[in-house]
């Protein structure tokens, strides 16, 4: 009888310890990093109401994913530089999709989106999921993703998007 037991104890931990070992050295999920296609994710747009993919909807443009909040001080402070980015290159094929992770509602989102005078797509992702299919360290962060939808520059904090560097960054993959 005891011998069984010991048997029993000594398969339960193998057991434990294969789970152990298959959790702790298995490859982490993909999410976002240069060079590999952006990941799909579905948010709402502010405008239409509709569902849209930050990937698929934008799909032969060269894309500015920038996921922001409201509260979000470096976030509100970059806005005018993305706005002015958009207006000079949006009829060229640039696109700026910027989703916020504000939870609630999207008549907040709107109504900074108004108050600021942004004219690129404000979406909304109250959920903050898109967060975690990014693997996002905090906000802002952006997403820079060509006409392929292969992501080509990753960012995190406030940036100068009206910067020369930026704008060169953003023109050099419209012309690609």
């Amino acid at each position: 009888m005891r011998r069984q037991w010991l048997m029993v104890g000594l398969v339960l931990g193998g057991l434990a310890l294969l789970g152990w070992g298959l959790i702790q050295f298995a490859p982490p999920p993909e999410g976002a990093a240069v060079g590999r296609t952006a990941p799909d994710y579905r948010v709402l747009d502010l405008a239409t109401g509709d569902s849209i993919g930050v990937r698929t909807g934008f799909e032969g443009e060269v894309t500015l994913l920038n996921v922001w909040a409201t509260w979000c001080a470096p976030c509100r402070a970059e806005m005018p530089s993305m706005d002015r980015l958009y207006r000079d290159l949006k009829d060229r094929g640039f696109r700026i999709a910027a989703v916020s992770v504000d939870e609630g509602s999207g008549e907040r989102v709107r109504e900074f989106a108004t108050e600021m005078g942004l004219s690129f797509d404000v979406l909304h992702d109250r959920s903050g999921l898109i967060q975690q299919t990014y693997r996002m360290i905090g906000v802002p962060q952006s997403f820079l993703i060509d006409r392929r939808g292969v992501l080509r520059y990753i960012t995190l904090g406030e940036e100068h998007w009206d910067s020369e560097a930026n704008r060169a960054r953003v023109e050099a993959l419209l012309a690609e």
